[in-house]
């Protein structure tokens, strides 16, 4: 409990600036493009850019039909999303395909468009760089990012084969506008890229699991590397939010019922989602394999109001003993 107090207390002040007061906005200071009007935006770091409070996973984007993928991309588009996530890995390659087809041709210049690379030396980087860039019919990238980092060693290797030369490359190229790492498995190699890269000011972004639960255990994103990324005013992108799914009573651990409590009687997906938006992020990630997944994410973010520190401590109380449901965090490596 004193762990998890301190580091909220750490947190306390650095959403200030972040985001547009967001139930509050009057008509005249929403902001709206030829598609219609945008969800409210926020910060991403030091970069200038203000993106979507909410943003579309590709992942998702992979594995459903090609229709519903199609219908999400729509959906998005019209209720006012404009930031889109994807990776050179996810299919391989359908969900950059997907975008190719049903995103860039129409509305490239409305959003902000990112991918990712697992590549652990140049040349392969370099390849995946040339193909995301073909797939997506786009000849620049908004954001790129070193993809699933697994752990400090991995980070090492990855720098000192030259992967980050590249990712330089690309931002002084002009085909990538922004550059960030990702990953789930172990919150100390976001550490260890922080300390390898100090006296530098490269980072445009961070993508990581936000949640209640993961704030409540050991080995915490949350706890351990948003201040330090908040510090950096480094953009932190939030993914997993329901633990990728298994956020649920252990009945429902293989399936997406979204109109249920997460964990029954212990946490609601509105929980869940307010909780990471009232951290320092930038954007919440969510995957939808269906339309009407999207539209209830849309509809919390319209309601959002910001949490208070008290709140958001009960909420990590309240499942600090999750244990009982078995590995909920699955797909952390520490």
């Amino acid at each position: 409990m004193e762990r998890r107090r301190d580091f909220l207390k750490k947190l306390a002040g650095l959403t200030a600036g972040l985001t547009l007061p967001v139930s509050l906005l009057a008509w005249e200071e929403e902001q709206s493009d030829r598609e219609g009007l945008l969800l409210p935006t926020r910060k991403l770091g030091k970069t200038g850019e203000s993106i979507t409070m909410l943003g579309v996973g590709g992942f998702h984007i992979h594995w459903t039909t090609d229709m519903d993928a199609r219908d999400v991309i729509t959906m998005a588009i019209q209720n006012g999303i404009r930031f889109f996530d994807t990776a050179e890995s996810y299919g391989p390659q359908v969900s950059e395909i997907r975008y190719g087809r049903y995103l860039t041709p129409k509305y490239r210049d409305l959003v902000y468009l990112m991918t990712k690379t697992t590549a652990r030396d140049p040349e392969t980087a370099r390849r995946h760089l040339e193909g995301s860039l073909e797939r997506m019919r786009t000849d620049y990238l908004d954001l790129w990012q070193i993809h699933s980092l697994r752990d400090p060693e991995d980070v090492d290797e990855r720098i000192d084969n030259g992967v980050l030369d590249v990712f330089l490359e690309a931002k002084k190229s002009g085909k990538v506008r922004h550059i960030g790492f990702t990953g789930h498995q172990n919150p100390y190699a976001f550490l260890r890229m922080l300390e390898r890269t100090e006296n530098t000011d490269i980072w445009d972004a961070a993508q990581m699991p936000i949640s209640p639960l993961d704030a409540a255990s050991t080995h915490s994103f949350t706890a351990l590397v948003l201040p330090e990324l908040a510090k950096r005013n480094i953009g932190v992108l939030a993914m997993k939010t329901l633990a990728d799914g298994r956020f649920f009573a252990e009945k429902n651990l293989h399936q997406w019922h979204t109109d249920n409590p997460i964990v029954p009687d212990v946490m609601s997906i509105a929980d869940t989602q307010n909780f990471a938006w009232s951290l320092p992020i930038s954007t919440l990630i969510t995957g939808a394999e269906n339309p009407r997944f999207l539209e209830e994410k849309i509809g919390l973010a319209r309601q959002f109001k910001q949490l208070r520190e008290e709140d958001r401590l009960a909420l990590i109380d309240r499942v600090s003993d999750l244990s009982v449901y078995g590995s909920l965090e699955y797909y952390k490596n520490v």
